[in-house]
């Protein structure tokens, strides 16, 4: 009996000591054979200390051993898989394991790569020996004649996206392949990222460098990708996850704010400005949150590339029924930019599971930058004033600075308003005030003309022909307003759009001035300032079709007669007549309530129309007031 508790004590402490025997299927391993993928037929195993005790595949006499492996690392996940050669020759192969595989990663908290193997322990021979390489663990094992191997794999993590036993040369075949293609797609995306940079030098447009940023990102993206970077700086792999994220993270800024700049979006709209900085702001946080949590955001980051493409596509398609034409250009490539997010979806979700697709899904990204770049340069280079019309600038220059008017210039395609510096000089404004975007005018207009000289602007970039002739009012440093008359033709290029709007402007406060004071002097009179015949006549008109359909509305109309007012002005002169015509129409104004009516019929008639008083009382007595 104490022989059996002994023994069943060691049993219990054998058990508790590890997890339970397992054995594992050896895979046979052919010498024509370039190139197998043991992903599948891996057992992953988890144990709660950092040991593993494991049945090893049965050896050629057909006996199944067992063996313990102890962690460097105190790793708890490991994969066990095991080996066989059944031929006759010595057989070298290459155990490759990727840090990063843009396949399966996933996209809410994606695996981002990392150096996944402690190490590996076969069951018999030699260990295998670690070869050098920065963007996959590499061991070099070799299988003798008829000799049956089990091996342990101690991961640092429990993730494992792909395990191939590659023959060495097969191995070298395709890293060299792939070398030429990265080195490729790399030289093509630099000198895109160049180019699109030497274009904004030449053309100031905003568009421009937001297509130049886009450009880099995408450089800087695919190489840390394709692990160009991890070369050139020696980074480690917990480096490149930090960098992957804020790559990504910077890659979606960037689209976003080539869309934003492209289509003018904030040309009147604001809000559409405060959306797009606050979306950037959230990108920015992004690039914070990757050197604590690269995993979470990376992420966000993919979803927030994903919420451009397919969003921006929805607002292209918006703006091109519109008649846009910059959104019109715009359709085929983010038409291929939503292919390209809705495959690269599928492939990090695992969907799609070959090899090759994250190569070239990183290729196609270049190409639509590519596409990018001809949209943009479509706008960079067309457009231009033709040769007569650049012979004649000098004669249209004396002829407008004889006329004194002044410029007013809008680049349609760069968004910027220049007028000369009169007008911020009548205005009293600061020079440059009145430079920069078209939106910045609807601050300075009058609210009331704001509408107006908006819609007036979109209706000639719309038809891409007419005239623009407006008169609106600009609000001066001190709170007035001047009015000012604004002549402009569109300018259109060789792709149709119109490209400037030019004009002049021309101060016509004094006109104005003049003719609103022709206005009121054609119906008041001009001494008392009292509403003149025609406009009694006008209201009186309007107080009998109102006491048709109100019974209760009881005009009273008065005529007031100065008698031997001809005799005052012979006797006294016509400037103390003036002065009782003053006096009277102040007194009898007094007397009377806003909705009443005062008026002078000729020199010394007066009539009123009395509406504040319906007792016939009330009326008698204000007559005798």
């Amino acid at each position: 009996m104490r022989l059996l508790a002994v023994g069943a004590a060691l049993a219990i402490g054998f058990l508790a000591a590890g997890t339970p025997a397992r054995a594992v299927d050896a895979v046979n391993v052919r010498t024509d054979a370039a190139a197998i993928d043991l992903t599948d037929v891996l057992d992953r195993q988890r144990t709660e200390a950092d040991r593993l005790q494991v049945s090893t595949a049965p050896g050629p006499d057909g006996i199944i051993r067992r063996i313990e492996v102890r962690g460097r690392e105190s790793s708890t996940n490991w994969v066990v898989f095991a080996l066989s050669n059944s031929g006759d020759e010595q057989i070298d192969r290459l155990i490759v394991i990727p840090h990063y595989r843009m396949v399966g990663s996933g996209l809410f908290w994606p695996d981002l790569g990392l150096s996944r193997v402690v190490g590996i322990t076969p069951s018999s021979g030699e260990r295998p020996d670690r070869q050098d390489s920065a963007v996959a663990d590499i061991f070099r094992i070799t299988l003798d004649p008829g000799t049956v191997i089990t091996y342990v794999v101690e991961l640092r993590t429990d993730k494992l996206p792909q395990l191939y036993l590659w023959e060495p040369d097969a191995y070298k075949d395709k890293i060299n392949s792939f070398t030429l293609y990265y080195g490729i797609v790399i030289g093509i995306a630099g000198l895109l990222a160049l180019f699109l940079t030497i274009l904004f030098v030449v053309k100031g447009s905003v568009m421009f460098p937001a297509a130049a940023a886009l450009g880099w990102a995408v450089l800087v993206y695919i190489g840390i990708d394709f692990g160009f970077w991890g070369k050139v700086f020696d980074m480690s792999a917990g480096a490149e996850r930090i960098w992957r994220a804020i790559g990504e993270a910077i890659l979606a800024a960037t689209l976003l704010v080539f869309l934003f700049a492209y289509l003018n979006l904030s040309r009147w709209h604001v809000r559409y400005a405060h959306i797009t900085i606050a979306w950037l702001g959230g990108l920015a946080t992004l690039i914070l949150l990757a050197l604590f949590d690269p995993a979470v955001a990376a992420g966000i980051a993919r979803f927030s590339l994903a919420a451009v493409a397919f969003l921006g596509f929805g607002v292209v398609i918006y703006l091109s029924t519109h008649g846009y034409d910059r959104a019109v250009l715009l359709i085929p490539t983010w038409f291929l930019l939503v292919v390209w997010a809705f495959a690269a979806a599928l492939t990090i979700s695992g969907l799609v599971t070959n090899d090759i697709v994250g190569p070239a899904l990183l290729g196609g990204l270049v190409l639509i930058v590519m596409l990018i770049g001809f949209t943009v340069m479509q706008h960079a280079f067309a457009g231009s004033i033709t040769h007569g019309i650049v012979s004649d600038v000098e004669r249209r220059a004396l002829a407008l600075t004889g006329a004194g008017d002044m410029i007013w210039d809008w680049d349609v395609s760069a968004d910027k308003v220049f007028t000369s510096p009169e007008t911020e000089n009548l205005l009293g404004l600061k020079r440059g005030a009145l430079e920069g975007a078209a939106a910045t005018w609807l601050e300075v207009l009058h609210p009331l003309d704001r509408d107006r000289f908006r819609a007036s602007l979109d209706s000639v970039i719309e038809q891409r022909r007419g005239r623009l002739m407006q008169d609106f009012r600009l609000r001066t440093e001190d709170g007035n307003y001047l009015w000012f008359a604004l002549k402009a033709r569109p300018v259109v290029g060789s792709d149709g759009e119109v490209v400037r709007l030019v004009g002049t402007l021309t101060d016509v406060t004094d006109f104005k001035t003049a003719e609103e004071r022709l206005l009121h002097d054609a119906v008041h009179d001009n001494l008392t300032g009292l509403p003149n015949r025609q406009l009694f006549l006008d209201r009186f008109e309007a107080v009998l079709a109102f006491a048709k359909s109100d019974p209760a509305m009881r005009p009273t109309v008065m005529m007031i007669d100065l008698d031997r007012f001809k005799q005052v002005n012979d006797s006294v002169g016509v400037a103390v007549g003036d002065s009782i015509l003053l006096t009277l129409a102040r007194r009898l104004g007094r007397l009377l309530k806003p909705h009443d009516t005062l008026a002078r019929l000729s020199g010394d008639q007066f009539a009123l129309i009395l509406l504040s008083e319906r007792d016939p009382g009330r009326i008698i007595a204000f007559a005798e007031t």
